[in-house]
């Protein structure tokens, strides 16, 4: 017999993510909460992490404000360099 393969939305991988880092609840008992494996956690876990950082090379910003953040900050660096080769 196969396994049902179940798929989750955004706003629900980021409730379960704030559930481990901002409550405290380890990943393992939300695992066992939701009927949810381990790495799927652990992984959404690591992206909320990289996002709420703002390292976000993994994947797209998150939001509009994050997109526009990105673009201010290359901006910066783009003038940094030109201003060194003057």
């Amino acid at each position: 017999m196969s396994r049902k393969h179940r798929t989750f939305d955004t706003d629900f991988k980021l409730e379960v993510a704030k559930m481990v880092k901002d409550q405290g609840i380890s990943v393992s008992q939300v695992c066992r909460d939701l009927k949810l494996g381990d790495a799927a956690v652990r992984r959404g876990v690591q992206q909320y992490e990289t996002e709420r950082l703002g390292d976000g090379k993994l994947g797209k910003p998150s939001t509009a404000e994050q997109q526009r953040i990105r673009e201010f900050e290359q901006q910066v660096r783009d003038l940094k360099m030109a201003r060194t080769t003057l």
